[in-house]
Parts: C-alpha cells; sequence; structure tokens
C-alpha cells in the first residue's frame, strides 16, 4: 500500500474555523498588551542549544527530554525554541537594549516545539504568547502582569480566572529551601520516581514540579518556600499580594509553587480556570520574575519579569462559539460582461475596507447563492446582462430577505448603512 503523507505527529494542521479561533485570542491578547505598553519582538525560531541550556536549565524535563536539538550545516547543534524568555532575553543582551531604555516592555506571540506527550490541548507544536518586562524590581509591576492575565482571560470568556502567587526567594534565602527540602525528601527517596531521585541533589526544586502521582504524594507535607524568604523577600511578596487585593483580583497564596524552568527568583505565579473541559490540569498561563537571568546570559544586572501562555490549551477553556462569517458581500455575476464587472467592482469595495468575495466558476444563480451563503455572507449584489445596460445592480439582504435595484454608484452607501445597522 503506498505510504500515506501525514502531518508529523503532535504537530496538527489548524484548519477553519478552528483557526479563526486562534486567531482571534492572539488578536485579543495582542490588543491588551499594546494597552499596557508592551511592544511586540519576533525572535527566530530555532536558536543555538546552548542558550537554552544556560537559561532554562541542564536539569530540567525541557533541556532533558523535550527539546527538537539537531546539528546545523556548520556542525553547531541548534534548538527550535519550546519557549519565549530565552530568546528574548538573548536579544535584549546582543542588541545592548539597556543602553538605549531603562524599561522595555516585550511581547512575543508565535509558535513553540516540545516533544512530550500528547494530549489535549497540548501539543508538540503549539502557540504560545507570553511577554517580558526589564528594568522594574518594584513589585507593582508583578502585581499589574498578573492582573494583565486574569483581565485578559475573563475578557475571552475563561470562566472563574484566579491566580496562585509564591515566592522562590532570591539568592540569599533560596539555599535555605534547598537544604530543608533535600533533608525532607532524602529519607524517601525510595518512593520518587526516576527522575526525581537523579534530581534530588542537582536540582531538588524540581521535584516539587514533578506531575507523577507517585511523586505527588511523596512530597505531600514538603517544607513551603514561604517559610524561609529572607525580610526583602518577604516584604516583596507581601507588597505584590497588597496589591492584587487592592485590585480585586482573585488570588491565594501557594508555597508548594514552582515553576518548571531554573531561571525564576521571587515571584512565581500560574492563574488557574474552573473550566471543566481543562480537567484537573487547569493551569493556563505561568510566569514569575527572573533577575539574574540577563546577567546570566551575559548582560547587565537587569531585574525582569515574564509569562507565558499556551494558546491551544487556553483556547480549551473558552466557549465555543459560531464560526462569523468569511465574508461581507458576495457578488453573483452572470455571463462575462458580469464577471469582469464584479471582479472590479470587488477590488474597490475590498479598498473601501470590506471583506468580499465571488465565483470565478460562474454557473447558475442558485449555485452561487449557495455559495455565499456557505460564506456567511450578509449582503449579495446580483449582476447580469440587464443590470449591466441600465448601470444598475441587485442588492439582497440574506438576512430580510429584502432585495432592491439601485444606482451602481450607491452600492458603497447602502452596503455600509445595512453592514452597521
Amino acid at each position: 500500500m503506498e505510504d500515506r503523507l501525514a502531518a508529523v505527529k503532535g504537530m496538527n494542521d489548524v484548519l477553519p474555523p478552528e483557526s479563526g479561533r486562534l486567531g482571534r485570542f492572539l488578536e485579543v491578547g495582542r490588543r491588551l498588551l499594546v494597552a499596557h505598553g508592551y511592544r511586540e519582538i519576533v525572535t527566530p525560531i530555532a536558536e543555538y542549544t546552548a542558550l537554552f541550556s544556560r537559561a532554562v536549565g541542564e536539569v530540567t524535563d525541557l533541556v532533558e527530554k523535550e527539546m527538537y536539538t539537531f546539528p546545523d550545516r556548520d556542525g553547531r547543534s541548534l534548538s527550535l525554541r519550546p519557549e519565549g524568555t530565552a530568546g528574548a532575553v538573548r536579544a535584549y543582551v546582543q542588541h545592548a537594549v539597556h543602553k538605549a531604555e531603562p524599561v522595555t516592555k516585550w511581547f512575543y506571540a508565535g509558535p513553540m516545539f516540545r516533544h512530550e506527550r500528547q494530549q489535549r490541548g497540548r501539543y508538540r507544536q503549539f502557540h504560545q504568547i507570553g511577554a517580558e518586562v526589564f528594568g522594574i524590581a518594584e513589585p507593582g509591576v508583578d502585581a499589574e502582569m498578573i492582573t494583565m492575565l486574569v483581565d485578559l482571560l475573563s475578557a475571552l470568556g475563561v470562566p472563574q480566572a484566579r491566580a496562585r502567587v509564591s515566592s522562590l526567594g532570591c539568592a540569599g534565602c533560596r539555599p535555605f529551601f534547598r537544604e530543608r527540602l533535600t533533608s525532607f525528601l532524602r529519607p524517601r527517596a525510595a518512593d520518587l520516581c526516576e527522575d526525581c531521585r537523579r534530581r534530588l541533589d542537582q536540582n531538588p526544586l524540581r521535584l516539587l514540579d514533578c506531575k507523577k502521582e507517585i511523586c505527588a504524594t511523596t512530597r505531600a507535607g514538603a517544607p513551603s518556600t514561604l517559610d524561609v524568604l529572607c525580610a526583602a523577600c518577604r516584604a516583596h511578596l507581601d507588597a505584590v499580594v497588597a496589591d492584587l487585593a487592592a485590585l480585586s483580583v482573585p488570588h491565594q497564596l501557594d508555597g508548594t509553587l514552582v515553576r518548571g524552568l531554573d531561571y525564576y527568583t521571587r515571584t512565581a505565579f500560574e492563574v488557574h480556570s474552573d473550566a471543566a473541559e481543562l480537567g484537573t490540569q487547569n493551569t493556563l498561563v505561568g510566569g514569575g520574575r527572573y533577575d539574574g537571568l540577563v546577567e546570566e546570559l551575559g548582560g547587565p544586572s537587569v531585574p525582569a519579569i515574564g509569562f507565558a501562555m499556551g494558546v491551544e490549551r487556553a483556547l480549551l477553556a473558552i466557549p465555543a462559539e459560531p464560526p462569523p462569517a468569511a465574508v461581507d458581500v458576495f457578488l453573483v455575476a452572470l455571463g462575462e460582461p458580469a464577471r469582469r464587472w464584479a471582479a472590479a467592482r470587488a477590488r474597490s469595495l475590498r479598498a473601501a475596507g470590506l471583506r468580499v468575495d465571488l465565483d470565478h466558476r460562474g454557473g447558475s444563480p442558485k449555485r452561487q447563492f449557495r455559495r455565499a451563503d456557505g460564506l456567511g455572507a450578509r449582503l449579495v449584489i446580483l449582476v447580469g446582462d440587464d443590470e449591466l445596460s441600465r448601470g444598475t445592480a441587485a442588492l439582497k439582504d440574506l438576512r430580510s430577505g429584502e432585495q432592491q435595484e439601485l444606482p451602481q454608484d450607491a452600492l458603497l452607501a447602502e452596503i455600509s448603512r445595512r453592514l452597521s445597522g
């Protein structure tokens, strides 16, 4: 049997109308981010592998198991980007952006790649929207970012969006938590999964992020990051929480919350929803501070905070709506002279900002009206030899069924009136 070509496993085609939902989600996200002063950055899909090893951490699932890594023709190891922060920080450092502006607010949107187990809403190629703020150490921006995300999900119709907030401490207090956590888990090592046993001494915080049930049970009662925060980290967290309360943002403190990447410091957060489609894994967006990452990648000491949201996962929590119409106006032409007139009129209507289509195959009026109906057109312009000879065209409103013959130069005004009504 001849082999049948198909998409790579986990890298799915996104067809209409789902592609429209994806586009609308990104449009709403971009609009909200721009309203908060963010500007868009576009980074390469592939980066040198060393960037992710240094930024994300070698002892993480992302680097150890999930990256698409390959040598280029020069023998350099490249990886498809599994997340957006590392590339954004690399661009910030490479172009010395800190010299031109004291505060930088960027956002990005595009495909990411992770070779992980495929499940509903989680794919090996997926879309992510995220943002980074460089140059602000104060906790007010942490609360603003969390608030913005709750507002975004609410605007998209996600039910009961709420935040979980924690602090991972700083270089001064985190070692105390690491020591406490290691002491708690080492006597229980036999009950951990193989990966967690291996990471117990190398990177014990990753054990708090393991999703396997055996590890979740074993770490029950583990120390909280909140118990060992230094005075400065505690004050920072308290200020974030106070701001969220003042902004009436639903939130809770959770000392067991960690993020899956090594660069996070101080504030860590996730936003959840109770949408039934998400099941128990109801996290839609996560992020936090990474005040040391810019310096780690060769830049100056610049505080930073960011977030990332998997779009396909978030779409599961958004109530489905009927797909919007593909066009506003459809032209039905009877005969070759009418088809040429319709092509020219479609061009002028599109220049006026309308979505317009026509059937170049021609055919009976019934067939062309069926095509208009399939595209969800509100209005149809019907023209044949008689209309051309009189300099008119028939305009039919498919919603009301009303049809009228108009001078051709009056079409645009009447179409605009009906579409705005």
